[in-house]
């Protein structure tokens, strides 16, 4: 959060010793309060400003405050209360920001009728607000109202940039249009925009989920080639597609070629190791990993935890597998509902054993969730791989058996 939380201290001291706060030290500490999810208190001192017959270029702080704070609906009544008020000039940051507010919170639709409005007005949308919405489409899996955009965008002389086709390659690639993707990729590199580290980490992942691994190693040494480094990110996205595979060995040169580089592993990139040795039943070498995460300074994540008791119990090592629920619990590490199915699955009563336990569960909204399907039943927080395997079969015929007893 930077140094918002010191800053403000500094403030108060000044007015403390007699020191003159002026229109632009209030500003600062506005925007203080905002970054750190206060904004209350930037209200407050907005209040103050106006008393004293100032007249505060703060707006936009605080649209952005409320929007950080997670409070979109009333960032968007006061825009509105704004935008009545003739002394107040709108400019497209404050569009923007906006914009990207309802973005963020699904209200994508409005987010377009406000595009709407700042084409037809005299505040026109730049490349950040045509960013904002084309992303926010994508998300939403509407890639072809993206589409239209993108190429309006050029209709109306707008800037595409990195952000914008970064964007449109992603969410093509969610729907697996590999090849408008990669064309798209083509354009850029003809348009003389340089691709970035998130532009060729969505080309590899999605090369990865595609088992395309041969493709995915192409774009790893063009993106070399090109002078961008790839970060922790790339390399986890590529052990991923060879775990998915089943080529740990792959995967461990992968890793090995992280460490010589002089980047760190995270969290996220020993998991999927774990995982990947715990789906191919080497549990031994998972083991090894998941004891070296706190010599290097991390911490398991729940779903490290999960992947290491879902080995355990598919290699019969229940003893094992509730002593590491012990210690997961102990470390503070919140289970999910996936932690607790596979702690139902070795226990006599099945879902009996499972509902016995989620006291805690409960209160976290982690139930897990029992779905009918063709007059059978299934657990929803399964992988589709699993639940189809014996020990998910198994737990579904426990689902089926425990409806009596909810």
């Amino acid at each position: 959060m930077g140094h918002y939380n010191l800053a403000l201290p500094l403030i108060g001291k000044m007015r403390f010793l007699g020191i003159q706060v002026d229109i632009y030290t209030f500003n600062i500490a506005i925007n203080c309060y905002c970054r750190l999810n206060q904004v209350n208190f930037g209200f407050s001192l907005l209040g103050t400003l106006f008393k004293r017959g100032y007249t505060p270029d703060v707006t936009n702080t605080l649209l952005n405050g409320l929007i950080l704070d997670d409070k979109t609906p009333e960032a968007v009544e006061l825009f509105k209360k704004l935008m009545r008020m003739s002394e107040i000039e709108l400019d497209v940051v404050m569009y923007g920001t906006i914009v990207n507010g309802l973005g963020r919170t699904g209200n994508i639709i409005r987010a377009v009728s406000l595009l709407r409005i700042m084409e037809e007005g005299s505040c026109k949308p730049d490349t950040v607000v045509y960013n904002t919405i084309i992303d926010s489409l994508c998300n939403d899996r509407m890639v072809e109202d993206a589409m239209k955009l993108f190429s309006k965008m050029n209709e109306h002389g707008i800037r595409r940039d990195v952000v914008t086709y970064t964007s449109l390659i992603h969410g093509l690639c969610n729907f697996a249009r590999w090849k408008k993707a990669t064309g798209m990729f083509r354009e850029m590199l003809d348009s003389g925009i340089a691709p970035n580290v998130h532009t060729y980490s969505v080309l590899l992942d999605a090369c990865t989920k595609e088992g395309k691994m041969k493709e995915a190693e192409e774009v790893l040494e063009v993106m070399i080639q090109r002078g961008v480094d790839p970060n922790v990110v790339t390399y986890s996205t590529l052990m991923d597609g060879y775990c998915l595979q089943g080529h740990m060995n792959e995967a461990i040169r992968v890793f090995n070629v992280v460490v010589k580089r002089g980047l760190h592993p995270n969290v996220f990139s020993y998991t999927i190791l774990i995982n990947g040795y715990c789906k191919k039943m080497k549990i031994d070498e998972a083991m090894l990993l998941f004891r070296e995460l706190p010599r290097r300074g991390l911490k398991p994540s729940t779903e490290t935890f999960n992947a290491m008791l879902q080995g355990l119990f598919r290699s019969s090592r229940c003893g094992a597998a509730q002593e590491l629920f012990n210690e997961m619990e102990a470390a503070g590490i919140i289970p999910n509902s996936q932690t607790y199915v596979y702690v139902a699955l070795e226990k006599e009563g099945g879902f009996r054993y499972l509902f016995s336990f989620l006291g805690p569960v409960a209160v976290e909204d982690h139930r897990p969730t029992v779905v009918e399907d063709d007059d059978s039943y299934y657990v929803e927080d399964l992988d589709d791989d699993y639940r189809d395997g014996p020990e998910g079969k198994r737990l579904s015929q426990a689902a089926m058996a425990s409806l009596a007893f909810s």
